[in-house]
């Protein structure tokens, strides 16, 4: 009984360090906390993500503390590009505006941004923006007040994945997994026999 109890306690361990080296990695850096965005003019967001957290793209949906609805801004966006122009029109102003990258199709959430304002158009943001809208990056349009009936105001192509792949694994995620497959197996018969 004290065996099976530390091959019991052996797997779980295994199974905790398996899942935090597969974790995912999502943070959106810009805009950060206390960003002002004017109307009327483009404005970066960025983020970095992990290489092996299989997130081929996600949606960008905007939406404040103080208010209810969503204001859709982009489906499947390419994970890979990192960066993404929001041209901002008639949006309301405030200061409890929070971006929501997520895969709407399942509802799951992949990273939210710190909290940032939007102005007026005529208003002068108290300082200057450190980064400015990326060159040959895709520009979105956003304009009026959240509205969650409203479509995506745009939609990127589809995006390839491994989803429907059968086999072993691609790249090394595949061979991690694998691994802890054949790893839980091998002690989970070790743990049987003894």
């Amino acid at each position: 009984m004290f065996l099976h109890a530390r091959c019991t306690n052996a797997l779980l361990v295994l199974a905790c360090l398996v899942s935090s080296v597969c974790a995912s990695y999502f943070v959106i850096t810009e805009p950060q906390a206390k960003t002002e965005w004017v109307n009327g003019s483009p404005h970066l967001v960025q983020w970095t993500k992990g290489l092996l957290d299989d997130i081929n793209g996600f949606d960008v949906e905007m939406t404040r503390l103080s208010k209810d609805g969503l204001t859709l801004v982009a489906m499947n966006v390419p994970a890979s590009q990192g960066k993404l122009n929001i041209l901002l029109q008639d949006v309301p102003a405030g200061d409890d505006y929070f971006l929501v990258f997520i895969n709407s199709t399942h509802g799951v959430m992949h990273a939210t941004s710190p909290r940032f304002a939007v102005l007026d158009a005529s208003a002068t943001p108290s300082s200057p923006p450190d980064l400015t809208a990326a060159p040959g990056i895709p520009t979105v349009t956003v304009s009026g007040s959240p509205n969650p009936t409203q479509l995506f105001a745009t939609t990127f192509p589809a995006i390839a994945s491994n989803a429907g792949r059968l086999g072993w694994g691609v790249g090394r995620e595949g061979v991690l997994g694998w691994t802890a497959v054949v790893g839980g197996l091998v002690m989970g018969a070790v743990c049987a026999v003894w």
